[in-house]
């Protein structure tokens, strides 16, 4: 690619972080270990434990049994393991059955708008640019646009450098001021001239040919209304709780969502790459846009949203897995929870929403394994507080026996995910399924009843930047952007 001038960013010249690279990866490495065999010291060590106190543990539930509540208890608590394994074996069974829709000629490809709404993401958006154009879907049956939600940092320049380098293919504009990543997409929408939109996060790298397999089912099924991508994590070399989701993201698309897809009833199509038919869009934009929550204007969860108004109308909403994108998501514990909050309070908006027309007759054909998928979403939702009051009478009560049935239970569930992805990607990167199980179970579990409790607020709560974070940036400029983490994605930055 051709020159151009410098820019303002955070990232420090590749030569002079040589040494600190390599310290930081064999640091890494030795951290990971160890974090990984404290994990199986702890799960093995609780099934011991939950091996060799089981006479004590009969005799508290003998004890209990003699109650009312005890019986109450036991009885919710094993009727709640049935549905849950039940729904797995569904889940199973459904995932066995999906077939995604294989690649279509340049002829057959319809015209497609890339829509790329940014705030505040930096360099990033300058290398998710540079992807979608080296992507190989056809020049001239391609438009991509992004566009700069006022963006407190150096977005804006990055994205003029790319618009720079890569000429007319790519359009770029900037709202006045951040309206939210809603009015961004509002806008792209209504720019876009393709028959396909396709939208990708500005933190987002894809492979050559994602674009091409995402447009696919809406040449071949004229029920598709919208597709969503398969996610996984672009920073997941860089820190410890990328590297633990990107199991936890493997499992959720590759698993979950191929078999809503046999459904046609993904129920969320991921901020990060999604494709919707363009009909579909207009058929709902304006109530889209307008759409409200307990009397506010909807700030979030504007992916789950469009996705219920497209079911609604009756259109199918499916997976591709092999159209891959790699996004970048939180190194920190209070990005993460704060990421988490946000989806579960969208979450809970939308499954309001999903309920007043799931029920109905919304579209042609059965609708039971759409209803069931939801049915199950609200079963996490309303149990929520007691799951919550239950485990804290434990941990007073029985210590011992919650610690070591948790434990327990999670060394279970886990290894479902656990041989998923040894399965399909890597054996001792599976591995990381245990400790964010763990992470989870004891450091978010609280996620779920809080956003419950504020589902009325709409903040994003992840993109503003700090004084110093922004003063930070003003401190190197670098000529080259600097290279990615995921060697499958290097042939995108020359």
């Amino acid at each position: 690619m051709k020159g151009s001038r410098s820019l303002k960013t955070t990232a420090p010249s590749i030569s002079s972080n040589t040494y600190f690279n390599d310290l930081e990866a064999f640091i890494s490495k030795v951290s990971s270990s160890f974090i990984l065999i404290a994990t199986f010291l702890l799960l093995f060590g609780a099934a011991s434990l939950f091996y060799y106190l089981q006479p004590y543990f009969e005799e508290i539930y003998l004890e209990r049994m003699n109650t009312r509540w005890g019986i109450a208890l036991m009885v919710i608590g094993i009727s709640l393991l049935v549905v849950k394994v039940s729904f797995i074996v569904y889940i199973l069974f459904l995932y066995l059955r999906y077939k995604p829709i294989a690649p279509v000629s340049d002829e057959q490809l319809p015209l497609c708008t890339v829509i790329v709404p940014a705030y505040n993401e930096g360099e990033l958006v300058y290398k998710t640019l540079i992807s979608l154009v080296e992507s190989d879907y056809p020049e001239e049956k391609l438009q991509i646009i992004s566009i700069d939600d006022g963006s407190q940092d150096n977005t804006w320049q990055w994205m003029q450098r790319a618009k720079e380098e890569l000429g007319d293919r790519v359009s770029i504009y900037q709202q006045p001021e951040n309206k939210g990543k809603r009015h961004a997409l509002y806008r792209g929408f209504n720019l876009g001239t393709g028959d396909v939109f396709i939208t990708v996060d500005s933190d987002s790298i894809v492979k050559k040919d994602t674009l091409r397999i995402m447009a696919a089912p809406f040449v071949v099924n004229e029920e598709c209304g919208a597709v969503a991508g398969n996610v996984r994590v672009l920073n997941r070399e860089k820190a410890l709780i990328p590297r633990m989701l990107n199991v936890s993201f493997a499992f959720s698309f590759e698993f979950i969502r191929s078999a809503q897809s046999t459904l046609g009833s993904v129920l969320c199509t991921p901020g990060a790459l999604s494709a919707y038919r363009r009909e579909a869009v207009f058929n709902c934009l304006e109530e889209w846009i307008s759409q409200t929550f307990m009397g506010q204007v909807s700030k979030i969860g504007e992916d789950r949203a469009m996705t219920n108004m497209i079911l609604k109308q009756g259109y199918k909403v499916l997976f591709q897995r092999k159209a891959y994108v790699y996004t970048n998501i939180p190194e920190r514990y209070k990005n993460l929870y704060k990421m988490f909050i946000r989806w579960e309070r969208s979450n809970i908006r939308e499954n309001i929403a999903m309920s007043k027309f799931a029920f109905g007759n919304f579209r042609e054909g059965s609708k039971s394994g759409t209803r069931i998928l939801l049915l199950n979403q609200w079963l996490k939702i309303i149990m929520a507080y007691p799951a919550m009051a239950v485990m804290v009478f434990f941990i007073f009560t029985y210590p011992l026996l919650f610690l070591s049935s948790t434990l327990v239970s999670i060394l279970i569930f886990s290894s479902i995910q656990a041989l998923f992805y040894a399965k399909k990607h890597s054996a001792s990167e599976a591995l990381w399924a245990y400790p964010y199980s763990i992470f989870y179970a004891f450091s978010l579990f609280w996620i779920t009843p809080y956003a419950i409790a504020t589902a009325g607020r709409s903040g994003w709560l992840t993109r503003d930047l700090t004084k110093k974070e922004l003063k930070k940036q003003e401190v190197v400029v670098v000529a080259t952007p600097q290279p990615l983490f995921i060697p499958e994605l290097q042939e995108h930055i020359s």
